[in-house]
């Protein structure tokens, strides 16, 4: 366990929880449970279940008990991958860290590792026949010389 201190008393959070600082952030930007039917399970409980899954690479079914149901976490994640909240919650949150001067853009890429596939060093110079000739997406449409045809 991590224990991080904020106000009088201190929050023991798990490793890679969210914190109740966090949580206070993230909360406001979440998706009210407008559907009909079950109400959701907590969202923060959930989160803290998708970020273990995401941080260990565990698969869904290895999801322990304290998160819920591996399927309530898994289906949260797909539902709100589609409708786009954590592409907002990202934003919202690099805009505000970048903001106060906590983010720091700085891209770095290893050429070891950027690789091209081996069929790609041999790139055709000149065209083929076949795109000399035209394939069969160039051909010039025919008129048909049936009746009605102009």
């Amino acid at each position: 366990m991590v224990y991080y201190l904020e106000g009088p008393l201190a929050t023991m959070v798990g490793r890679g929880e969210l914190t109740d600082r966090a949580w206070a952030e993230l909360a406001p930007l979440l998706p009210a449970n407008g559907r009909r039917g079950q109400q959701w399970q907590d969202h923060r409980t959930v989160i803290n279940g998708i970020l273990w899954k995401v941080r260990t690479g565990a698969p869904w079914r290895d999801l322990p008990e304290r998160y819920g149901s591996w399927q309530t976490c898994y289906a949260r994640f797909v539902r709100w991958r589609r409708d786009g909240t954590w592409e907002r919650l990202l934003a919202h949150m690099q805009t505000k860290s970048d903001a106060v001067g906590e983010v720091v853009w700085e891209v770095s890429v290893d050429s070891t590792i950027a690789r091209a596939h081996q069929h790609a060093a041999g790139a055709r110079h000149a065209a083929s026949r076949a795109d000399q000739k035209g394939g069969f997406a160039t051909r010039p449409t025919r008129r048909s010389g049936g009746a009605g045809a102009g």
